[in-house]
């Protein structure tokens, strides 16, 4: 049969019903919005999740860690080789916190093609002193303009900026929780007694806010040289080596590859985030779930109008079998009605859909904890809406399959007979 004709008949029905079409419709529309709605939404705020961990997390880090000696004294020992080897109160070996060779190993690793970039960090502890408030603190040194680059310092600065570290060898940007604890502004300068007795004066010239309470208490950035002179060393003292990949999959090969090939303990970003990663993969997966529901629903609700409205329409199907239409054709103008409802209410719930996220992405959210978030993370993937108005095509489909094979298998004489 004409496929025109088809279409023609099934707009009559879908239009002479037009109350229930319109429920039928407004079940896609509710679910494929929804859909939209939960998945922007959701995947927008794991996504703020992820970066605030993973923005300050190195791909790579390389260290020197301190630790006992894999060989003991004992395993010299020939004679005791086949015994059974007992020993106490390991104490680990005297070596130093810094990497060895840590400006050659550095500018390597720049140059490898794996690495998008590399910056040098020295670790120091010290006491931060005003007034008679003293503040157990770690002071990171750093290289400002590249760890901006790489890291995006510069987000959690909320007063102040990096430049100002940049360009003070001198001065020092303060977790915002520590230097509410001694009263301090930008401005004002800090003393700083290291554990070898020495003290220092630095002028604060940022405070940053990181959102985790515990760092912003005791965190504080200098420039590198300035730490290394806190320590009282050269210029080649390095603690840290924090890398940030093209390509984040291979960090775990290249930790290993890395600290085999330079002789270092090397943590990569899966190692360090395990728990964290394993958080993120359960909150998408309850996401996809829930919206996957939704529309799943909505299928239910469009196979239950569709299977009334043939039950009304036994007289119609009649008709239309005993003027030489098939039993294909009948079918065929049922799934066509399933999915026109699917096509509109799927289309309308993508514009539903987009104006709430447009919506919640304007809506204002501000708190403390988060300082460079302004407004609620939404997630604008257009992947969505193709899989909103695919999945709505495919449900509805389904949803008007079986009536339409119910309507295809009537025998018209039966139904005429009747009347």
């Amino acid at each position: 049969m004409n496929t025109r004709v088809l279409f023609s008949i099934a707009r009559t029905h879908l239009v002479s019903r037009i109350k229930q079409s319109s429920i039928a419709a407004l079940g896609v529309t509710f679910g494929i919005g929804t859909f939209i709605t939960l998945m922007s939404f959701m995947t927008g705020l794991n996504s703020l999740l992820d970066n605030l961990v993973l923005d300050r997390t190195p791909h790579i880090r390389l260290y020197n860690e301190i630790k006992a000696s894999d060989k003991q004294p004992i395993d010299l020992y020939e004679s005791a080789n086949d015994a059974l080897k007992v020993v106490h109160s390991i104490k680990p070996r005297q070596s130093k916190t810094e990497i060895k060779d840590a400006l050659p190993i550095l500018e390597t690793l720049r140059k490898n093609p794996d690495v998008l970039g590399a910056v040098p960090q020295v670790n120091a502890q010290a006491f931060l002193v005003a007034g008679a408030i003293e503040i157990n603190g770690r002071v990171n040194g750093i290289d400002p303009m590249e760890e901006d680059r790489l890291f995006n310092l510069g987000n959690y600065i909320v007063e102040g900026s990096i430049e100002d570290l940049a360009n003070n060898s001198s001065g020092i940007i303060m977790g915002i929780g520590a230097a509410q604890k001694m009263s301090l502004q930008v401005g004002d300068r800090v003393q700083l007694a290291t554990a070898r007795g020495d003290v220092f004066f630095l002028k604060i010239v940022g405070l940053f806010q990181s959102g985790i309470a515990d760092l912003d208490n005791v965190q504080s950035y200098t420039h590198l040289k300035t730490a290394q002179m806190l320590l009282g060393r050269s210029s080649s003292y390095i603690t840290d080596i924090n890398m940030k990949l093209h390509d984040v999959a291979q960090a775990s090969n290249l930790a290993k590859m890395f600290a085999q090939q330079y002789q270092v303990s090397a943590i990569d970003i899966n190692q360090a985030n395990a728990q964290f990663e394993a958080g993120s993969y359960i909150r998408n997966l309850i996401t996809y779930a829930v919206s996957i529901t939704l529309l799943i629903v909505a299928g239910f609700g469009i196979y239950n109008i569709l299977n009334m409205l043939i039950y009304e329409k036994m007289n119609d199907i009649a008709i239309l079998k005993a003027t030489g239409f098939t039993g294909s054709d009948v079918r065929n103008i049922f799934i066509i009605q399933a999915m026109l409802i699917g096509l509109v209410g799927g289309i309308i719930g993508l514009i539903i859909g987009f104006g709430f996220s447009v919506l919640i992405d304007r809506t204002p959210f501000e708190t403390p904890a988060l300082p460079t978030i302004k407004t609620f993370p939404v997630n604008f993937d257009p992947s969505f809406y193709v899989i909103g108005i695919v999945f709505a095509l495919i449900a509805t489909f389904f949803a008007g399959y079986l009536p339409a094979r119910k309507a295809e298998r009537i025998d018209p004489v039966d139904i005429i007979r009747g009347q």
